[in-house]
């Protein structure tokens, strides 16, 4: 029994250890360029038929990486008290990268937590299980990043940081999110 679990244990490392290397040799596009509307999970398991107000509003989208959802948090609260990045034409959400996690535990679970937390917050997530997002929009390596990226509302990808924001960065972002508020 116990060399059964030590074997799957290895098998499912190994696993993990390709899907996270799926796209680590690949850079990423040059800025800005077109991206397309994405059918990802919701947070109960089921495909979407479209982003969240995609073509409708600019998007402004968090893409996590389960192991560093707090790689960001100060500025993301940051941005939330000082309301910098809101306004009436842009709309934010979350999509959580699934398939970097190095949790080994089911998506399932982890939409359930997503679920906790959006019933106190409000806040939109949906689930990226298998790097969609990273593959069609030429994101390139997404592990182990907290990645903020500018949509606009005519699909084109104008912005996109991936990891911690120095000062300077910050003031970055808010010159091109003014652009699209």
């Amino acid at each position: 029994m116990k060399k059964t679990f030590i074997t799957l244990l290895a098998i499912v490392s190994a696993f993990v250890a390709q899907a996270q290397n799926e796209l680590k040799n690949q850079p990423m596009q040059p800025l800005p360029h077109q991206v397309e509307d994405l059918e990802l999970i919701d947070l109960f398991g089921k495909p979407t038929s479209t982003l969240p107000m995609w073509g409708e509003k600019n998007l402004l989208i968090f893409y996590v990486d389960p192991d560093k959802h707090r790689q960001n948090h100060e500025f993301t609260v940051e941005m939330e008290e000082n309301k910098r990045a809101a306004g009436d034409n842009i709309y934010g959400f979350g999509i959580v990268n699934l398939k970097d996690s190095w949790y080994p535990v089911p998506d399932g679970f982890v939409r359930a937590l997503c679920r906790k937390r959006t019933e106190k917050n409000g806040a939109t997530i949906i689930t990226d299980p298998d790097h969609t997002v990273a593959k069609k929009w030429g994101l390139g390596d997404c592990n182990n990043y907290f990645i903020i990226m500018i949509v606009s509302k005519e699909g084109e990808l104008v912005y996109c940081h991936k990891g911690e924001y120095t000062e300077a960065e910050k003031e970055e972002f808010y010159r091109i999110v003014n652009k699209y508020r």
